[in-house]
């Protein structure tokens, strides 16, 4: 009777074997298939083969994540993920074929469950302002630790933003592009080495409109020359 009595008071009511059984079950490692559908599934684009590389292992390092593309063409991007139905693309700025912003709007509107993180040098507030308008959840520097990337990864697919606060404050106080977009077309075309005659006829306007529309942007960036304002667009984030 007293051995009864001491392993009655050590089991607790209603903890029966068949309770300790299904804990049992419920604790253990998941199977194959349920780790695959608790996985996020990643689209890499990056133009630099040894960067993409060190980024892929990078990623994979992580149980949670996979690398199921990894791609180094801008055009490529949006076909790529819709064969392959990415939950996150991680999209350099500067790619060839098509620039990274580009695609990840594009990437928006075709695949919208696929949410976008921008990883790039660039640490400019214009470029942030770009990425956001093109419907990026998250602007994150090459030079930041290698451990939040897969942090920002998980946020972001868990729908939060993640964007560099330093950047962020930055983009907060600075000015807005003062450009029209006739304008800022014109000074694209300068900064691609068109001259102003190149440019009228590619405007359909008349070489002195060019001209005057140079005067303008010279003046509304507080630029030296028509070099310097094109330096101050880039560096602003206004020029791809």
């Amino acid at each position: 009777m007293r051995t009864g009595a001491r392993e009655e008071r050590a089991t607790p009511r209603g903890y029966s074997a068949a309770t300790r059984a299904a804990n049992a079950v419920n604790s253990a490692r998941t199977s194959p298939l349920e780790r695959e559908s608790l996985t996020l599934r990643i689209l890499l684009a990056e133009d630099v083969a040894m960067v993409r590389g060190a980024l892929v292992a990078l990623i994979e390092l992580e149980p949670d994540l996979k690398v199921v593309a990894a791609i180094e063409n801008g055009a490529d991007i949006v076909p790529t993920a819709l064969a392959c139905q990415p939950d996150i693309a991680i999209i350099d700025v500067d790619l060839p074929g098509l620039d990274g912003l580009t695609a990840a709007e594009k990437l928006h509107h075709e695949l919208p469950s696929c949410r976008t993180l921008i990883l790039t040098n660039l640490g400019r507030s214009g470029t942030l302002r770009r990425a956001l308008a093109a419907h990026a959840f998250g602007y994150m520097l090459k030079a930041a630790p290698p451990e939040q990337l897969a942090m920002a990864i998980r946020n972001i697919a868990a729908g939060r933003r993640v964007i560099d606060p330093a950047l962020a404050l930055t983009t907060w106080d600075s000015a807005q592009n003062p450009l029209s977009a006739r304008e800022h077309e014109v000074l694209r075309r300068a900064a691609e080495g068109s001259d102003p005659t190149e440019i009228a006829a590619a405007l359909h306007l008349s070489v002195g409109t060019v001209r005057n529309y140079l005067t303008t942007i010279v003046s509304k960036l507080n630029a030296r020359n028509r070099v310097d304002a094109i330096k101050t667009a880039y560096e602003a984030g206004w020029l791809p």
